[in-house]
């Protein structure tokens, strides 16, 4: 019998803009992650997947796959040995909407068959079990987000966790609680998916994520996940350099009703909100606001519960890392000074892409106050895989060594500088 063409692994890899080559890197990766031993697949492993020669790859392979993916196997178009397809492969289509289709329609005939080999009802029941699984998911997103940040990899896990929480809408019976934190849980792996692109400074991808999350949060109804997306927009006009837009999405975030029940959201509300103010050079308002800010800190019961994702980032370290940025931007490098090493003095352990950033930040602070050697030292602390894998961090410090080279011109600093980056460059 001739092999069937796994069409559904092939649509998942288009829409996510995988070749068989960087698919088969990814997925050395991360059964090095899960065996301490990289993998041996190549181009022409993931092309065996793709023709249907290989039906049901080892199971340490399998595992690695649906971590790269975040869905499981059999909806990536696998199928286990001893069992044939029940359907015939849809034909491969040229529209990205039908691919998403495609894949989504293989989860769904996934869910059933599970739900088949359970019982004799035609669906299942979905309930809290399954959001929990959703949940923990989402928390593994969060912590890769702190180590790696902005990777292409987990921007796309993310998008694929909100498609297979929404596909469970659809995969069986579930209680209004059930079906609102379903929608909730969608809107966070694509807020997670939006973070990772602004981060990656993939802002037009962003900027899909965004309208997407904005969409399902509204169906949840939860304040928090709301909050997030909104707060996230701010961010991203932030960095794209658009003031007004960013004040006017931080707004929404902050007129939240949650930001008057939990004093450490208003808390992050009021902390973004000064940094947008250090981008507009508006000194006033960014004292302000993180006066208010510190304020509401003081306030916040630590008590109080919080979604994972708020209690992973947002602290005394955060907030005086938004300091850093606003004085950074206003041109107040002594200001600047003392926040990053406040930050870096209360930096938890799992930050580590944060950790990069306020150093660099750091950095720059030195130069601009005419402390060459002690900036270099500084940005010479960053971690080299962060500094070249990380699109934000690798911007900030290719701007440090253009800024080192004009004020410190000749000097055994700037030898010194040149000779570390291109380390980097050899060790990427």
């Amino acid at each position: 019998m001739s092999a069937t063409r796994n069409h559904a692994l092939e649509a998942w890899m288009e829409m996510h803009g995988h070749s068989s080559n960087t698919l088969a890197e990814a997925v050395n990766q991360a059964i090095g992650d899960l065996t301490g031993r990289l993998g041996g697949l190549d181009g022409s492993s993931v092309r065996g997947w793709k023709a249907g020669r290989v039906r049901w790859p080892k199971s340490a392979t399998r595992r690695a796959l649906e971590d790269v993916t975040g869905l499981p196997a059999t909806a990536l178009g696998f199928v286990p040995r001893g069992r044939t397809p029940s359907t015939p492969a849809p034909p491969q289509q040229k529209d990205p909407d039908m691919k998403r289709r495609i894949l989504v329609g293989g989860i769904a005939a996934a869910a059933t068959a599970a739900a088949a080999a359970h019982g004799p009802a035609a669906q299942r029941r979905i309930g809290m079990s399954d959001v929990d699984r959703l949940q923990k998911r989402f928390a593994e997103i969060i912590a890769s987000d702190h180590r790696h940040g902005g990777q292409l990899g987990i921007e796309q896990k993310a998008a694929a966790l909100g498609d297979e929480a929404l596909n469970l809408q659809n995969a069986g019976n579930a209680s209004q609680r059930v079906r609102g934190s379903l929608y909730a849980a969608a809107a966070a792996f694509r807020s997670s998916a939006m973070w990772a692109a602004i981060d990656g400074r993939r802002y037009d991808v962003a900027n899909t994520h965004m309208r997407e999350a904005q969409a399902l949060a509204e169906m949840s109804g939860d304040q928090a996940i709301k909050f997030r997306i909104w707060s996230h927009a701010g961010t991203m006009y932030r960095h794209m350099g658009r003031p007004a837009d960013a004040l006017a999405a931080n707004d929404v975030a902050r007129n939240l009703h949650l930001t008057r029940r939990d004093p450490l959201f208003a808390s992050l509300g009021l902390a973004r909100q000064g940094a947008i103010h250090g981008t507009a050079q508006n000194r006033t308002s960014t004292r302000r606001a993180f006066e208010q800010a510190q304020d509401a800190m003081v306030r916040a019961d630590p008590a109080d519960y919080r979604p994972g994702w708020m209690i992973a980032f947002y602290d005394q370290a955060e907030l005086d890392s938004l300091a850093l940025s606003a004085h950074l931007a206003l041109g107040d490098y002594t200001t600047a000074e003392f926040h990053a090493h406040r930050c870096l003095s209360a930096r938890r352990p799992h930050m580590v892409r944060s950790r990069a950033i306020t150093t660099t930040r750091l950095a720059h602070a030195q130069l601009a106050q005419g402390a060459a050697d002690a900036a270099t030292a500084t940005a010479m602390k960053v971690p080299a895989d962060t500094a070249t894998q990380h699109a934000r961090v690798t911007r900030m410090l290719q701007e440090f060594g253009a800024a080192l080279r004009a004020t410190a011109k000749g000097s055994t600093t700037v030898q010194t500088w040149t000779e570390h980056a291109a380390t980097w460059r050899t060790t990427a």
